[in-house]
């Protein structure tokens, strides 16, 4: 195996700069003349603007929507039936629809004048009667929250057929309701945009915190009004996105709006208390399940219902109906049943828009799926993981196309579930629970199993008829004239190791070592085009085209070097960092020199192509590969606090090849972590007024190392044959599963005391809420 090619377990490049502070930020970013910006947003969810009044003198440093000369709004456009659009003013023109949306901005020497300059306005609001529940919103005589509806819907569809033969021959039918809480994403870095005018390009240079620069390149052309060739957009180091930052953002526009206009440059940086109250929210989503099984608990087919609280706007350019859309494709998960109804809801309410996060939609209808699978295990009298695996897809059966027309390519989903199972100690734990533990409390053990849909293909985004599609991403590489590497791709880093992971599979196919491989990206006036990172499509895709160009490259290699070694290019091989002919050997320095510093060396009328390449890819299949895991838990529940420890958590993934198991398994531990907050703390809530109750980091609770368990994973590899090197996507998996794993473990702990939690954050205050309304509470307090 290549020393630092695919599979080998390579430190991150990028890790020197970062762990010692050495990287740059927008935040780090200071020009001269640069002004800051800060943005007046609206103390109330629903009302009418009245006026906004500037004091004298101030015109020129407090703007509103009315001197935002040329700016149009931010408008996602879906053909999905029924969708519906919505316009979103970068300042509120009108109306503003939830706590924190920005009506006017200010421009100071630094962002404390900006936020002095805010007080100074008188913003006259006429309040208008709040939306803050999507159950509410779907009502008929619901307040409209965009007028010119006929109701609150962004999106309403069904997927699939009624179930009437499963209904039929259902012997054992289970209904549940699941609710998942609204979440915020939390990144060490929060949204943040410099814009300057660059007088010798002659372009708007806007520099953002952001994961996909090039369709923020498109966007800002759409909203502004100029041609994406006078925009050049920048993503310096990005401190964490996790689908935060891969939509175009209102104060994005602002502030390039302000540089383009007035030539000078001005920056905004998002404080956390914007982020937990005016950021982008996502994950609040509700779920009613009917499953149809025989007396096995076999499933036979489903009936479901999902609501998803999308906020006020639809956002650019996924739209307000993505996160409906793909619960209702991705509940029937990993299982094999064929009857499969499923009406999906997005109604529209006084809250921030709805962004993808890591995982979209997956976590909870992983968490919904998994927790009716142990129901249906309860109700027919069996172990969670034996219903479990004999519903899961079988690996024989792969390929498979499930109900919702999904292709899974490769796995061993049973197999992966008892390997998780044998590794949390299934047995033990049951032994254990059979004896009181000392200290009272409950023991329980869980699992999850799921499927991530990575790399999805244009058909996939197709099919949600957005305005625009990600297809090919494109890599160019060139020798340098020392025998080093240079790859320039457009996606983005956004923490996942990308500079690393891209370097090895460039270094498998030249067998240069990856310290020689520079990899650069996200700038748009130096990088080919690239939709971005999302999806976990990164190593998929620019992974997918690095291999390509790698490839085109090393034949241009072969072909200069096999002139200096007199013989064919056929004869040519690269290995162990050198070029190797039948009579000799090169250095790739010395194929280097010939090209750029001796082409006199070259015989006369070459026409070789030069040493740099670009190369466009996508997967054979355009469907999306399919990475997956069984997540495996055990708890211990004190009835008397509500308290949830994890004893134990262990994780079997597969995402095809690996190319690096090191940061295969930091992805994974980070998801899962992500993942816990999910299942335990996080919770963004509202009044009824649409006024947040969680704007600081004491309101909205984050797990940290205290509350993070040592987690144990085990690899396994079933490469996909429609990928590069076999690979899958990983990054967002290990977010999807911790939901459902850990809610079955507490349901286990809590079983004898007939208490089902079915909503997450699973709290203390919900744990003895449900203990308490099922008299056990007493019970265990005497």
């Amino acid at each position: 195996m290549n020393k630092t090619g695919i599979g080998a377990r390579v430190r991150r490049l990028e890790d020197d700069r970062l762990v010692h502070g050495r990287s740059r930020y927008v935040g780090d970013i200071k020009m001269p003349g640069m002004s800051d910006v800060a943005f007046l947003r609206s103390p109330l969810a629903h009302a009418r603007i009245k006026a906004v009044n500037k004091p004298e003198g101030l015109e020129s440093r407090i703007l509103c929507a009315a001197d935002l000369d040329g700016v149009r709004p931010i408008v996602a456009e879906s053909t999905l039936p029924s969708y519906r659009t919505s316009e979103h003013w970068p300042l509120a023109r009108d109306k503003v629809r939830f706590v924190g949306e920005p009506v006017a901005m200010a421009i100071g020497r630094n962002r404390a004048e900006a936020e002095d300059l805010l007080e100074e306005i008188d913003l006259q609001l006429e309040a208008l009667p709040p939306v803050v529940n999507g159950a509410v919103s779907m009502a008929d005589d619901a307040p409209r929250l965009h007028e010119e509806w006929d109701d609150n819907m962004f999106l309403k569809l069904s997927v699939g057929q009624d179930p009437a033969t499963a209904r039929d021959k259902a012997e054992v039918v289970v209904t549940r309701q699941f609710r998942t809480a609204r979440q915020v994403m939390n990144p060490m870095e929060g949204k943040g945009v410099v814009a300057w005018w660059d007088y010798r390009d002659g372009q708007l240079v806007v520099t953002t915190s952001t994961q996909v620069p090039h369709v923020i390149r498109n966007g800002l052309s759409r909203c502004l009004g100029i041609d994406e060739s006078l925009i050049r957009v920048i993503a310096p180091e990005v401190g964490g996105g996790f689908g935060y930052k891969c939509i175009l953002q209102p104060e994005e526009i602002a502030v390039a709006w302000l540089a383009w206009t007035r030539r000078k440059p001005f920056r905004w940086l998002e404080d956390r208390r914007e982020h937990l109250t005016a950021g982008a929210n996502t994950r609040e989503h509700q779920y009613s399940i009917t499953a149809y099984a025989d007396r096995r608990g076999r499933l036979l087919g489903m009936d479901a219902e999902v609501t998803v609280d999308v906020g006020a706007y639809s956002v650019w350019p996924f739209t307000a109906g993505l996160e409906a859309a793909q619960a209702g494709g991705n509940l029937p998960g990993p299982y094999d049943f064929r009857e499969y109804r499923c009406q999906v809801n997005a109604p529209a309410t006084n809250k921030p828009p709805f962004t993808p996060y890591r995982g979209v939609a997956r976590p909870g209808v992983c968490f919904a799926m998994e927790l009716t699978i142990d129901a249906i295990a309860r109700e027919v009298g069996r172990e969670p993981w034996e219903v479990r695996a004999e519903n899961l897809v079988p690996a024989d059966a792969m390929p498979y196309v499930n109900v919702t027309n999904k292709h899974y390519d490769t796995g061993d989903y049973p197999g992966s579930l008892m390997r998780a199972k044998e590794a949390i100690r299934f047995d033990q734990v049951r032994e254990r629970q059979k004896t009181p533990e000392a200290d009272g409390r409950l023991i329980g053990v869980g699992f999850a199993t799921y499927t991530e849909q990575s790399a999805h293909g244009s058909k996939v985004f197709a099919q949600w008829g957005l305005a625009l599609v990600p297809g090919y991403d494109e890599a160019r590489m060139k020798l340098t004239p020392d025998g080093g590497v240079e790859v320039r791709v457009g996606i983005q880093s956004i923490g996942q190791g990308l500079q690393t992971t891209l370097a090895q599979v460039a270094s498998e196919i030249l067998s240069i070592p990856v310290d020689r491989i520079r990899v650069l990206m996200g700038d748009t006036g130096t990088t080919p085009y690239s939709y971005g990172a999302f999806a976990s499509r990164g190593i998929v895709m620019a992974g997918g085209a690095v291999s390509r160009a790698a490839e085109a490259l090393a034949e241009r290699i072969r072909v200069m070097a096999a002139r200096a070694l007199e013989c064919t290019p056929e004869q040519v091989r690269l290995e162990d960092d050198r070029v190797h002919g039948p009579n000799g050997s090169l250095s790739f320095a010395e194929v280097g020199r010939i090209w750029y510093l001796r082409p006199d060396e070259l015989p006369e009328g070459d026409r070789h192509g030069g040493l740099e390449v670009t190369e466009a890819y996508r997967p054979k299949t355009d469907h999306g590969v399919f990475s997956y895991a069984s997540h495996a838990v055990v708890v211990a529940v004190d009835p008397q606090t509500g308290k949830v420890e994890l004893l134990d958590y262990v994780i079997v993934e597969d995402a095809g090849k690996v190319v690096n198991p090191m940061i295969v398994e930091g992805q994974t531990i980070g998801g899962a972590v992500q993942g816990i907050g999910t299942a335990l703390f996080e919770e963004v809530t509202y009044d009824d007024q649409g006024q947040p109750l969680s704007s600081t980091l004491a309101d909205y609770h984050l797990p940290g190392a205290a509350e993070a368990p040592h987690i144990r994973i085990q690899h396994t590899e079933s490469p996909s044959p429609h990928t590069a090197h076999g690979i899958k996507g990983v990054g967002e998996g290990g977010a999807i599963a911790p939901g459902g794993a850990i809610v079955n473990a507490i349901n286990d702990a809590l079983a004898g005391l007939g208490v089902e939690i079915n909503q997450i954050p699973a709290t203390p205050e919900r744990i003895l809420g449900a203990l308490l309304n099922a008299g056990a509470g007493k019970e265990n307090a005497s």
